[in-house]
């Protein structure tokens, strides 16, 4: 299966370093919404909306993390963008995760939220794909939004959740399932290794899917890799702590693109 053109925003300062923000499985690249004012000021902000996700193409399954990250690099080769701060979570991370490994010449960075490098069990992937394409994306909504959120959030912040769980019921059925198939064959273990670009690996205390140890993982096989855990936040981490996982990503881009200045 070949690359296709997703759906892209582009937006901030088009002429300072490209941070592309990568969305979840179940999202559109509106779960970034907090994030862009800020970033956008020094930096030209991509986001996109994966394969099967939003308002991108819904080719049929099966897909795989590989074919995701084709998807990304033929986005980065449309825009001219010879390299590129990836940051992506769950599913974006995952899909970060491989483009570093297979092109590290197009990296500047990477920020990998609530994402795993192998996230089971099997079977889960399996009925939860049966589950969209047999009964719609109105039946998961209500318990995938209780995974992304901690019970004090969900209770204080009652449109926000709503907002997401729509989101979720939106998302094509058949993009989700397949996005799912992906997830459930993904094994990126043996790559994190070799890959060489600056990277934070972030995730929230509560979150009960990608718990911190799947970051931590990530962050001792990378080289120099750095953890951070974010207290009071489960697995949608930049939507319920938006202020302190959009300060960690300023460090870290302000980090690397330093380093990048000074040759290191």
């Amino acid at each position: 299966m070949s690359p296709i053109e997703v759906h892209h925003v582009v937006e901030g300062n088009r002429s300072g370093p490209t941070v592309v923000l990568s969305n979840s499985l179940g999202t559109s690249l509106r779960m970034w919404d907090a994030q862009v004012p800020r970033l956008a000021s020094g930096h030209r902000v991509v986001r996109y909306d994966s394969r099967g996700h939003g308002r991108s193409p819904v080719p049929r399954g099966p897909y795989t993390i590989e074919l995701l990250a084709d998807d990304l690099i033929a986005l980065l080769d449309r825009l001219d963008v010879e390299r590129a701060h990836l940051v992506g979570l769950s599913l974006g991370g995952m899909v970060a995760i491989s483009v570093a490994a297979e092109r590290p010449d197009r990296v500047a960075s990477l920020a990998l939220l609530a994402t795993s490098a192998r996230l089971g069990p099997e079977q889960m992937w399996i009925d939860r794909a049966h589950t969209a394409r047999t009964q719609g994306m109105a039946v998961l909504g209500g318990s995938v939004v209780e995974r992304w959120f901690t019970p004090r959030f969900r209770a204080e912040q009652r449109d926000e959740v709503a907002a997401m769980q729509k989101m979720v019921e939106s998302t094509p059925a058949e993009g989700y399932a397949a996005a799912c198939e992906a997830i459930r064959h993904m094994d990126l273990r043996e790559r994190l290794a070799s890959i060489m670009a600056p990277t934070i690996a972030i995730a929230g205390a509560e979150d009960p899917v990608t718990t911190p140890e799947h970051l931590r993982l990530i962050a001792d096989a990378i080289p120099g890799a750095r953890l951070e855990i974010v207290d009071g936040a489960a697995h949608l981490l930049n939507v319920e702590e938006q202020g302190p996982v959009t300060a960690l990503l300023l460090e870290h881009l302000s980090d690397a693109e330093e380093a990048a200045s000074a040759g290191r």
